[in-house]
């Protein structure tokens, strides 16, 4: 029966409307399909972009749980009890660096209330899987994680992505006097204008190079939902929508930049009173924050407490020389993730570069191309109004506030850009944002604001890409992927942050003839380290020591000089390596070079800083094993009527051992070959592996 009185049926509508408002803001399992295509790869259809959230946190977690919950330990602080030391790096660095104080006092602000939906949804997906899935999680009471702890991680792979790490690093080493604000290389990615394409589409290779496994490895998926948004693309493990890939209008790479994005202070001290520092003629004192992890040793976990600081520049370390500083924009602003997702929902390079102009993501190139024949470049990144008297690539005076920069940070149109070049292409290799294309179209480093730290070094991969793009005038695209999957090594002017690397090729067998045989082999090399070529596993056996003294001490990006005598004994303990184990100074690089994971174990070319780099660690037999450099590849072909995808990612969808999708795409990988992709929903749906609903199965 009916309420018949007014106030009744009102109120009875009231909780008819709100209980449809209520839960029609909650997804609904049963209007999303996760369809899995014959590689394992998630596509993933909701109503709403909530909805696809929802389903993309359900997908990854089945793919990748174990990655998503080291990412919500490391902000938490407790990945050390997973993890061990390892892991007890990352929890401090993420306590410093402030990721989950910065959440805390800005989410309400910073998020619209759309973003804040889908961040919801994904963390809802996250918590209900782990409640389907109890056996999986690693640690007790890490779930139910809240929506800021899902942002937080998020935020926190974003500082690293600045490189921050690596001042902090040498700061805990005590080398603060050699300090100079550096990132490490990695990644490619060109655009290629219908000017100088044979079949006259613009071509986009999105070449991220990153870790092949773990917390900053490449995830696959593709996003639709009835609100517009259509992307295909990868991200972080943990990241809530796409980083980069392609809509059926546009798309984007990223690339690691290195301009100076954070800035180191020491303390004036007062000798009276140890925690006080001097700022503008008065007396500070520090904030003394302590955080205890629980680090695992064996079947033990042992609690460890270290003290950190904190003052009015922002999180503070001490080491034998004092104290110190560090202030970063990365930890100011946490609207980044709502950039990307806005990215990915736009139409055209008008909305695309709106987005942009927001100036919300703290760092990295982007190069962008669009079915419209639009070609854009730009090294991004926060940057506030610094004092041009100071050098902010060196320590600065932590003692005065006219090195206090504040926010807001400068706009977005002062920094480095080109569009569309009259050259045809554009680049970037980690390499310097002055050498982005053709002389005449690069940005003028005069225009610049210096303080912002922009470099002008080349790398091999830059002078082997400017070189081969501009040596003929149309490409095909088969004649374009030769260029993007190219091995070849200048060693005249290599870098990886070596500076005087062709000391180590031009040593001499009559000054050291106990290397008589190995520098003939040095001499006798193509400067190619494809697969089969017999020389390069020398090179690269010789190379990996002088590489880890440098990474060792985070300076992955300085320009590193070595003595004659590092050479020679680098080169002395690649010769020694090479005969216990293969028997000969000339193997093939693949016999000694592998791409593993499980049973499968394959040989594969490249090597550092190669156009399609390959960095490798130390694995079994005397051989090495892939964990850097190539890992997701998409490329792009953009005309008038369509979109063509082609992908790979290093070892397949899944990163669960046992998975079939989890080593599917090796071959495919170390063959340089790509996976025909495509965003037709019909198509996809024809040709599904499986189509199901996210939910415990």
């Amino acid at each position: 029966m009916f309420p018949r009185s007014p106030k009744l049926i009102f109120a009875a509508i009231l909780l008819l409307f709100l209980s449809i408002t209520s839960s029609s803001a909650q997804p609904n399992p049963q209007q999303i399909d996760i369809v899995r295509d014959k590689w394992g790869v998630p596509h993933i259809y909701g109503k709403t972009d909530a909805d696809v959230a929802y389903g993309f946190a359900w997908a990854i977690c089945e793919d990748d749980f174990a990655t998503i919950q080291k990412m919500l330990l490391t902000v938490k602080g407790r990945l050390a009890e997973v993890d061990g030391k390892g892991g007890a790096v990352l929890d401090f660095i993420a306590f410093i660096s402030g990721a989950e104080d910065i959440v805390d006092t800005a989410y309400d602000a910073s998020f619209s209330p759309g973003y804040k939906k889908i961040i919801e949804a994904y963390t809802k997906g996250v918590n209900d899987y782990a409640a389907a899935n109890p056996q999986e999680i690693l640690r007790p009471k890490l779930f139910p994680v809240s929506n800021k702890d899902v942002v937080a991680q998020n935020i926190l792979t974003t500082v690293l992505l600045t490189g921050v790490y690596m001042d902090i690093q040498k700061i805990f080493l005590g080398d603060i006097k050699a300090y100079e604000t550096n990132l490490p290389s990695g990644s490619n990615a060109f655009a290629i204008s219908p000017s100088r394409t044979k079949d006259g589409k613009t071509y986009l290779a999105i070449n991220s190079h990153q870790p092949l496994e773990g917390l900053f490895s490449w995830y696959e998926a593709h996003m639709v939902s009835e609100e517009g948004m259509n992307m295909l693309g990868a991200t972080f493990p943990g990241g809530i929508n796409l980083f980069l890939g392609t809509t059926p209008n546009l798309g984007w790479a990223c690339t690691l930049n290195s301009p100076d994005l954070d800035d180191v202070y020491k303390l004036e001290m007062n000798p009276k009173h140890r925690l006080q520092y001097k700022l503008d003629g008065k007396w500070e004192t520090l904030q003394v924050r302590k955080k205890t992890l629980h680090i695992k040793f064996g079947a033990i976990r042992i609690p460890y407490t270290k003290t950190f600081y904190w003052s009015k520049y922002g999180t503070t370390v001490k080491n034998k020389d004092g104290f110190y500083s560090v202030r970063f924009p990365a930890n100011m602003d946490i609207r980044g993730g709502e950039a990307l997702y806005q990215l990915g929902k736009t139409k055209n390079f008008t909305e695309w570069k709106n987005v942009m102009a927001q100036n919300a993501f703290p760092s990295v190139n982007f190069v962008y191309a669009d079915r419209t024949d639009t070609t854009f470049y730009v090294s991004n990144g926060q940057f506030a109004d610094r004092n041009p008297e100071y050098d902010w690539k060196k320590v600065l005076p932590g003692n005065t506030s006219a090195t206090l920069w504040q926010k807001p940070f400068l706009p977005f149109s002062e920094l480095p850009q080109v569009l569309n070049p009259k050259s045809g292409y554009l680049l970037n290799t980690n390499n310097s944002c002055f050498a982005a294309t053709c002389a005449i179209d690069n940005p003028d480093i005069k225009k610049i604001n210096p303080t912002y730290g922009f470099g002008t070094d080349s790398n091999n991969r830059s002078i082997m890409a400017h070189y081969l793009l501009s040596k003929q005038d149309k490409f095909s695209y088969e004649e374009f992927k030769k260029v993007k999957f190219n091995q070849d090594f200048n060693s005249s002017h290599y870098e990886y942050a070596i500076s005087n690397i062709p000391l180590l090729f031009n040593l001499s067998a009559e000054k050291y003839p106990d290397l008589a045989d190995a520098i003939a082999v040095l001499k006798s090399w193509n400067n190619s380290s494809s697969v089969d070529n017999k020389q390069a596993a020398l090179i690269t056996m010789a190379m990996y020591p002088i590489i880890d003294k440098i990474t060792a001490h985070g300076r992955a990006n300085e320009a590193n000089s070595f003595t004659e005598k590092e050479y020679v004994d680098a080169l002395r303990s690649a010769k020694k390596h090479l005969l216990k184990y293969f028997g000969t100074l000339t193997p093939a690089l693949g016999d000694m070079q592998k791409h593993a994971r499980g049973n499968i174990e394959l040989p594969i070319g490249g090597m550092p800083d190669v156009l399609a780099a390959t960095v490798s660690q130390p694995y079994k037999d005397g051989k090495r094993r892939t964990f850097v450099g190539e890992s997701y590849i998409e490329l792009v072909r953009y005309s008038k009527d369509t979109v063509e995808i082609e992908t790979v990612n290093a070892f397949g969808a899944s990163s669960r051992i046992g998975s079939p999708h989890s080593t599917d795409q090796m071959q495919m990988f170390v063959d340089q070959k790509l996976k025909p992709m495509t965003l037709n929903k019909e198509d996809i749906y024809k040709t599904a592996e499986r189509i199901y609903h996210p939910g415990k199965q």
